[in-house]
């Protein structure tokens, strides 16, 4: 099968990068008039080339320094480049900044052309190879090969293509089973068949019919459904990672598309206005990167204005790297370990840029230790923990396993694969929630959840000491706490399993927790239990006390509910309660005449009792709620077994 990459082409301009490529090729990527009428290349060309088993999709980027943002489009997929350097000319401003920008870009392989070689003299050849040799000692390029090449003679075109042949045996290129993504260098309509958009395939694989999202600026995203595909002038049924592809979207105003915008495999990529970044500042004098300057953010295709936080330093002097976040104008699509460019505000100088270690952050507090470690770890070479942290910064909005793809650099099979791993190990939590949802969380958010939600019970309880428990759902809107509600009122709910609280779903306590009675509240509760032990069906009410609690009667109502919190009453409505041994007698009564005979009024049960219809009434609803009686028409029966 042959393989597929993409080359690009860079350097100062008038050094030939045009011409080189149709010497190539036979294709003249400039398209545009003015291109022609002025002999400057302004936006990106493309081309392609087949050398020997291997598909070249050519993508040539002006040089001019006014026109850096578009070679900065362009060089967005690149798997190789060609570093063209006239030989009349030697090595120019924009040949070390486009060299610079390929390594922000992190490519690995590449050649170099020494143009208009005709031009010169052997003497002078050898002279601009050595100025070459030294721009490009420590980069990628240190040892490629420099091929004196003329695009007017044909000279050296034959040995630069197996030059280029050669490195592109030595490229590893991403695999074709991820997420399909291609960001948008440039569209256009066709008679007949709608809105074109083209670029160069990142990842994964495209059909005809598949459906997409279209990240179309602002955050917004629309679903769009792929009516036919195009590679170099070929009509396709699919493309992949590696190729040049034209995607025609169905329905979609040609208007409303534009560079910077990107097509993905539905719901791969989430924009965000806050990226985390390991950022390298440029050497060669530049000057440092410093905390809150202004900056233009190239990625992807995309550019906009962003405002650096430098996380563990106040600035990033040249030739060093640091943590920082970027703060965007306008939201962009990225995934873990993307390279990105920074300039400076005014679009005249490269100051650097580096790799995503965090494609939807949220605002990190500067130098904060333990967020700074955890950072440090998005950047490891084990995957494992990579998806550890991913997880951890999920918070407690959780994440599925495709998330670990964006988040963390993996494929969707290792993605999987290391989930279920963390999940058996308890490193991840599961969390089911209504009505068929499971919820990943790091079993560290569940536990920091769970201390929120106990610390917030620890202040009720200290403001209310006679108070047995508190209103569970007053207690957890309490929380300072960001995330799905149906997660909260689950984590309670396994914490009242778990014996960490004690409650129900109306009231909950911390398992910990006892009222603190005074002395002569222990004794006013002790009257009180002794005064329903003897009233037996029907006791007495709580304001029959009010006389005897003299200065706690503010709490008389909590004193109730510690006694029922202490087992010695049963609550059985708001007003009647029952002394234990009473609540035990009246289930034994009522299960041993609804057993031997058909069900009982209320009435009947009254007079089972011996009480009166007062009580009787919320005692029939009370064995109603506690499950062991129905009510069927005007009579209770027992519950069934179900």
């Amino acid at each position: 099968m042959p393989r597929d990459l993409i080359l690009g082409t860079a350097g100062h301009i008038d050094h030939g990068k045009t011409s080189l490529v149709r010497a190539l090729t036979g294709i003249d990527c400039d398209r545009f008039p003015e291109e022609k009428a002025r002999g400057i290349t302004i936006d990106i060309g493309f081309a392609h080339l087949t050398l020997d088993g291997v598909r070249l999709g050519i993508v040539d980027v002006p040089g001019h320094e006014r026109f850096v943002k578009n070679m900065l489009a362009g060089a967005t997929g690149m798997d190789l480049a060609i570093l063209v350097i006239a030989a009349d000319d030697s090595v120019m401003p924009q040949t070390r900044e486009h060299l610079d920008i390929l390594r922000l870009l992190g490519l690995r392989h590449g050649v170099i052309a020494l143009t208009k070689a005709d031009l010169v003299d052997d003497e002078t050849r050898e002279v601009v190879a050595l100025e070459i040799r030294d721009l490009v000692r420590g980069t990628f390029l240190e040892s490629a090969p420099i091929i004196p090449t003329s695009a007017m003679t044909g000279n050296g075109i034959v040995e630069l293509k197996a030059a280029i042949l050669k490195v592109c045996q030595n490229v590893t290129a991403g695999d074709e089973e991820n997420a399909f993504r291609l960001a948008i260098d440039r569209s256009f309509t066709v008679q007949g068949h709608g809105t074109v958009v083209t670029g160069s395939v990142t990842s994964g694989q495209l059909r005809v019919g598949d459906e997409l999202d279209w990240h179309k600026g602002q955050g917004a995203i629309e679903r769009v459904r792929v009516r036919s595909l195009n590679n170099h002038g070929q009509t396709v049924e699919s493309v992949h990672r590696g190729q040049r592809a034209a995607v025609n979207l169905a329905g979609i105003p040609y208007d409303q598309v534009q560079r910077g915008q990107e097509l993905c495999a539905a719901g791969m990529l989430v924009p965000s206005k806050v990226l985390t970044v390991r950022l390298h500042a440029l050497m060669d004098g530049r000057r440092p990167i410093k905390h809150r300057l202004p900056v233009r953010l190239h990625i992807g295709t995309a550019e906009t204005m962003a405002t650096t936080s430098i996380l563990d330093f106040d600035m990033v002097e040249p030739g060093k790297w640091a943590l920082a976040q970027l703060f965007l104008e306008d939201p962009v699509t990225a995934v873990w370990g993307q390279p990105f460019v920074l300039r400076d505000s005014s679009a005249e100088h490269t100051l650097g840029g580096g790799q995503i270690l965090q494609p939807c952050a949220v605002k990190l507090r500067r130098r904060h230790l333990e967020y700074l470690a955890r950072v440090e770890q998005l950047g490891a070479d084990d995957a494992v923990k990579r998806a550890t942290m991913a997880g951890w910064f999920a918070g407690f909005h959780g994440f599925q396993p495709a998330d670990l793809v964006r988040n963390a650099g993996l494929t969707l099979a290792t993605a999987t694969r290391i989930n279920a791993e963390l999940l058996a190990t308890g490193v991840f939590v599961a969390v089911p929630l209504p009505p068929h949802r499971v919820l990943q969380l790091h079993a560290e958010r569940i536990a920091e959840l769970e201390q929120r939600i106990l610390d917030v019970l620890a202040v009720l309880h200290e403001q209310n000491p006679l108070m047995t428990n508190h209103d569970r759902q007053k207690t957890l809107s309490r929380l300072d706490y960001v995330g799905d509600e149906a997660l909260l009122q689950a984590v309670t709910d396994q914490m009242v399993k778990a014996k960490k609280l004690t409650g129900d779903a109306r009231r909950i306590a911390r398992a910990d927790f006892k009222p603190k009675l005074s002395i002569n509240q222990r004794k006013l509760k002790d009257k009180i239990v002794e005064a329903h032990r003897v009233a037996g069906f029907q006791p007495p009410e709580v304001k029959d006390f009010a006389n005897q609690a003299a200065g706690n009667a503010a709490a008389l109502k909590d004193i109730f509910e510690v006694a029922t919190a202490e087992g010695f009453l049963v609550k059985v409505s708001d007003d009647v309660y029952l002394h234990m041994e009473s609540e035990s007698e009246m289930r034994q009564r009522v299960t041993e005449r609804l057993t031997n005979g058909p069900g009982a009024t209320v009435a009947e049960i009254r007079d089972l009792l011996g009480t009166t219809r007062k009580y009787a009434v919320p005692i029939c609803e009370y064995l109603d709620r506690s499950g062991l009686t129905r009510r069927d028409g005007d009579v209770r029966v027992l519950t069934q077994p179900s």
